[in-house]
């Protein structure tokens, strides 16, 4: 899908996009894209009612910890892949 910003910068999602992800969201910059991200009102209800169980027991800053360590080695690893393809 492709959407295009009005006069001031916004973005109009359809309907049936907000009727299935809801009205909000988390817009994340990467060195190569944009990207939209549903926000759930508690995030770690979300992720538990996506996986079920799995994270039970799991402590949700330890969670928020690794998520962000993770990300950032993803988001170092493309900028440094995209460097040496440009040959810098």
């Amino acid at each position: 899908m492709s959407k295009s910003t009005d006069e001031r910068g916004r973005i109009y999602l359809p309907k049936n996009v907000r009727e299935r992800f809801g009205d909000r969201y988390r817009i994340v910059e990467l060195p190569s894209h944009v990207a939209l991200f549903p926000v759930d009102e508690d995030p770690l209800d979300g992720l538990r009612a996506a996986v079920g169980d799995a994270f039970e027991d799991a402590d949700g800053d330890e969670m928020k910890r690794r998520a962000r360590e993770a990300l950032s080695r993803e988001i170092r690893d493309e900028a440094e892949n995209r460097s040496q393809e440009r040959g810098e």
